[in-house]
């Protein structure tokens, strides 16, 4: 009888065991969001895409990233004579330049590189400190080094800092590895945005104030309070023994009438040239002018939608190293001046899946809520948080009783500043870059803004009517309405074919892009007295075309409804800033484009009063490329 006991114990404990291994195993398998058609999970979790009635099985590519965000976050260690830099890459070789930092004596702390370099071998290097700096230098017992790694191709990977100490040996103290950041700026306040190398607490110091962490953090978003509108601050970031000092100035209270600037551009990602025109997917060249000339002239914000890197990668590690990569070009002026960011195609995470054949099909990354492109940006950035939530809910949606879709947070928003009101919405939202392939697999298209996002641009536009302090409304998306020079195959004209649009768990949607587009454009032209200009990218050139009721917008012999456009409204395409340009092409509406060009350029909006005066110049050169009267 006790052996009989045993036996059921022992079968007891294995039917345990199994339940376990298989609730294991279970966790191991992604669920498939069900707004995607004929991607499947095997009995072992492996995602495959299978078309109904083909016998080709593409299988999920699993890809390691060519770089990690992690590798360069960790700071070196060191001895009495110089710093150990372990990058825990063994795939990396290359060198590694070291500068100082002159925090204190610049406004905007860029290291000059010293001539010699150190060679990284297997992912490491030591760096002789007191062989590379003069005496004065290492006899303080701070130093605060700027370091630049290149590839041994030659290619830019990555710039960071660190604090370091001297203590009989030289070690990395508290550092501040990204940021600071000018945030959510108002009248009354802002939040300040960075992160820390450790977990750790930290304050901002302004007018005074203390506004300090709740608890300790790597990522801090501290938010200030109870300053004066349209006033000028010293604030200090304080964090361990450091205690950075940078400046903001509130924005006017919407009546006062005071006249501002704002600059706007889009499309940074990495060009040819060499050199720092590609900082590992950015072109941080063209942005540090950029960012040094908003400065000079005096721009109260930076707007910039969309394409700020190259992305496109099928791992979010290796896009957070590109963000980091833009965020580090414009760091030191972000500190003074908020830069707002929209996003574009090039932000995208992809799974991809493969055949035998060497056929691709890829669609945004899931799952959506720990590794899409929307995730990645939302928790990338700090932009206002009071957009739509996402496309659940709409009519399209597969199951209202869970979350489909991504998470617009972040992506799309408004914000306003004096009598500016600024509406920036994502055109790459779900995006799937195999266009072609939709309709069998699900996903958004280049250039389409889906039902929620915009119900939510009407509710917005309506808000920004009835408010009697907003006199301006701009609208920036990263696809033009009407593209001129480089996308006529997509953004909102497909060459002037309405049938693309989405599919939702294998069924399109009922309005097509120019059905869509015609929608977008009576929101602002139709039921909007005070949209001055759609602001947008994606084109790598400069150009300004007048939007009228007798523009052609549509390919001949067109059978949809067509809309008429009541008041006429400005395209302003800057998609200038850095990726390879694209010439102008012949369009419908050609004749109305009054000015092209491929040159960089930064786009400047006066605001005085009721007037809205557009300059434009060319950040590389600061020769004036146009100046015009908008309003």
């Amino acid at each position: 009888m006790k052996n009989i006991f045993l036996h059921f114990d022992r079968i007891f404990i294995l039917i345990i065991c199994v339940n376990f291994a298989l609730i294991a195993q279970a966790q191991k398998v992604t669920k498939i969001p069900s707004v995607y058609s004929n991607i499947f999970t095997d009995k072992d979790g492996n995602i495959y895409f299978k078309e109904k009635n083909q016998l080709e099985i593409y299988t999920l590519q699993s890809t390691k990233p060519v770089y990690s965000i992690a590798s360069f976050r960790t700071l070196p260690s060191g001895n009495a004579a110089g710093l150990f830099f372990n990058f825990n890459d063994a795939s990396l070789n290359g060198y590694l330049y070291l500068g100082i930092l002159p925090y204190g004596q610049a406004k905007f702390p860029f290291p000059v590189y010293k001539s010699q370099s150190f060679k990284i071998e297997n992912g490491k290097t030591f760096v002789d400190v007191k062989q590379t700096f003069d005496q004065s230098v290492t006899d303080s017992t701070k130093l605060r080094i700027g370091y630049r790694i290149i590839n041994q191709d030659g290619e830019m990977i990555f710039d960071g800092k660190a604090n370091i100490l001297f203590n009989k040996k030289l070690y990395s103290d508290n550092t501040l590895i990204e940021g600071p950041f000018v945030t959510d700026l108002t009248s009354t306040g802002a939040v300040i945005f960075f992160r820390t190398n450790n977990m750790a607490f930290a304050k901002v110091v302004i007018d005074g104030k203390d506004f300090i962490d709740r608890r300790a953090v790597w990522l801090h978003k501290i938010e200030i309070s109870g300053l004066n509108p349209d006033t000028k601050y010293k604030y200090y970031v304080q964090y361990g023994k450091y205690k950075d000092e940078y400046a903001l100035q509130t924005a006017p209270e919407p009546k006062s009438g005071k006249p501002f600037v704002f600059a706007y551009a889009s499309d940074s990602r990495n060009g040819p040239g060499g050199g720092e025109r590609n900082i590992y997917g950015v072109n941080a060249y063209v942005m540090k002018k950029i960012a040094a000339l908003s400065q000079f002239k005096d721009a109260r914000f930076v707007q910039f939608t969309g394409d700020l890197i190259s992305g496109y990668t099928n791992q979010r590690t290796e896009t957070e190293l590109e963000f980091l990569n833009w965020k580090n070009s414009v760091s030191p002026f972000a500190a003074y001046i908020p830069f707002y960011v929209g996003a574009g195609n090039h932000e995208i995470i992809q799974n991809t899946f493969v055949s035998k054949t060497g056929k691709k099909i890829s669609v945004d990354c899931f799952p959506f809520e720990s590794h899409s492109t929307e995730a990645c940006f939302s928790e990338v950035f700090n932009n206002p948080q009071n957009g739509p939530k996402s496309e659940d809910g709409s009519v399209y949606d597969p199951d209202s009783s869970a979350v489909d879709f991504p998470t617009y947070n972040q992506s799309v928003y408004y914000y306003t500043y004096g009598n500016v009101g600024m509406i920036v919405l994502n055109s790459d939202y779900w995006y799937n870059p195999s266009e072609e392939n939709i309709p069998k697999i699900g996903g958004n298209l280049h250039g389409y803004i889906m039902d929620n996002q915009l119900a939510w641009l009407k509710k917005t536009i309506e808000m920004f009517e009835k408010d009697s302090t907003i006199n301006h409304v701009f609208v920036t998306l990263h696809t033009p309405a009407f593209p001129n020079g480089g996308h006529s195959g997509n953004d909102m004209w497909y060459n002037g074919n309405n049938d693309f649009r989405p599919y939702i768990a294998g069924k399109p949607v009922k309005k097509g892009i120019i059905e869509r587009r015609d929608e977008f454009l009576d929101i602002l032209s139709n039921r909007s007295s005070k949209v001055v200009a759609i602001l947008c990218g994606d084109e790598h050139n400069y150009s300004r075309m007048k939007l009228t009721n007798t523009t052609p917008i549509y390919p001949e012999n067109y059978k949809g409804e067509k809309i008429s456009i009541s008041r006429p409204i400005w395209q302003i395409t800057n998609g200038a800033a850095g990726a390879p340009n694209y010439e102008q092409e012949k369009m419908p509406w050609s004749r109305f484009v009054e000015k092209f060009t491929t040159q960089f350029a930064l786009a400047f909006f006066h605001i005085d009063g009721n007037k809205v005066t557009l300059e434009v110049v060319n950040p590389d050169t600061l020769e004036t490329i146009e100046e015009v009267e908008l309003k």
